[in-house]
C-alpha cells in the first residue's frame, strides 16, 4: 500500500515535470518561429482579425458596464467622505491599472483562447499537424507563431479600447445619472493619472497576452500527451476547458505579482 502510493506520487511528479518541460520547449519554438523567414504577414493579419477585431463587441460591452458599475460604486463610497469630485480619478486608475488589463485578458481567454486550443487540438487529433511535418512544413512557423504575434498585438489594443469605453461608462453613471460635475470628473482624472499607471496596464496586457496564447495553443498542440485527456472530441473538450482554467488562474496570479513589483 505504502509502496503503491509512493509509486503513484513519483509517477505524477515525473509527469508534471515532463509537462512543464514540454511547454517550455513549445514556448521557445513558437517564439523562434516568429523570427523565421519568410514572414507570414497575411496569416498574422487574419489572426488579428479573429482574435482582436472579432472581440471588440465583447470588450466594448464589458468595458462600458464595468465603467458604469465603477461610477456607481465609486460615487456612493466617495460621497461618504465628501469627495465626489474624485470620481474621475477613481474610475480611471481602477481601469488603467487593474480592471482593464485583467478583464480584457479573461474575456479574450474565453472567446479566442478556447477557440485556438480547440482548433490546434483538432488538427493534432486528425493528424493534420503530422501531415505538415511530412511535407517539410514547420508547424510552429506556419501555425503557432502567427497566433502568438497576433495575440501579443491584439490584447494591448483591446485593453486600450476597454479603458476608454470604461472611462466614458463611468462618466455616464457618475455625471449624467448621479450629477457629478463633468469638469471635476475629467480634471481629477488629468491630475491623478501619470505615465506609470498607463505603463503598468500596458505591461500587464503584454504578459497576459503571452500567457493566453502560450497555454491555449500549447495545450492544444500537446493534447495527445496530456494524462487522462482521452481521445478524439472528448480529449479536445477536456483540454480546452483545462486551457481556459489554467490561463485564467495564471492571469490572476501574475496580476498580483506584477502589481506587487510595479507599485
Amino acid at each position: 500500500m505504502i509502496f503503491s502510493t509512493i509509486e503513484k506520487l513519483g509517477s505524477l511528479t515525473l509527469y508534471y515535470f515532463q509537462d512543464i518541460g514540454r511547454m517550455g520547449i513549445f514556448l521557445f519554438r513558437a517564439l523562434l518561429g516568429v523570427f523565421k523567414r519568410p514572414f507570414r504577414f497575411a496569416a498574422v493579419i487574419k489572426q488579428v482579425q479573429l482574435i482582436g477585431a472579432n472581440s471588440i463587441g465583447v470588450i466594448f460591452f464589458t468595458g462600458a458596464f464595468t465603467g458604469m458599475v465603477l461610477g456607481l460604486q465609486g460615487y456612493y463610497t466617495l460621497r461618504k467622505f465628501g469627495s465626489e469630485g474624485m470620481l474621475g480619478s477613481a474610475v480611471a486608475l481602477s481601469l488603467l491599472r487593474e480592471m482593464g488589463p485583467v478583464l480584457t485578458a479573461l474575456m479574450v481567454t474565453g472567446r479566442a483562447g478556447s477557440a485556438m486550443c480547440a482548433e490546434i487540438g483538432i488538427m493534432r487529433n486528425s493528424e493534420q499537424i503530422d501531415a505538415l511535418k511530412c511535407m517539410a512544413v514547420d508547424p510552429f512557423r506556419y501555425l503557432i507563431s502567427p497566433k502568438f504575434l497576433a495575440t501579443i498585438i491584439s490584447i494591448p489594443l483591446l485593453t486600450g479600447i476597454f479603458d476608454v469605453v470604461g472611462i466614458f461608462g463611468g462618466y455616464l453613471a457618475g455625471v449624467k445619472i448621479l450629477g457629478v460635475n463633468p469638469g471635476a470628473y475629467f480634471n481629477g482624472m488629468e491630475l491623478s493619472v501619470i505615465n506609470k499607471d498607463i505603463n503598468m496596464g500596458l505591461v500587464k496586457s503584454f504578459v497576459f497576452a503571452l500567457i493566453i496564447v502560450w497555454v491555449c495553443t500549447g495545450r492544444g498542440y500537446l493534447v495527445h500527451l496530456i494524462k487522462g485527456a482521452g481521445f478524439g472530441a472528448e480529449a479536445v473538450s477536456k483540454v480546452t476547458t483545462q486551457a481556459v482554467v489554467i490561463s485564467s488562474i495564471s492571469i490572476l496570479i501574475w496580476d498580483y505579482l506584477l502589481t506587487a513589483l510595479m507599485l
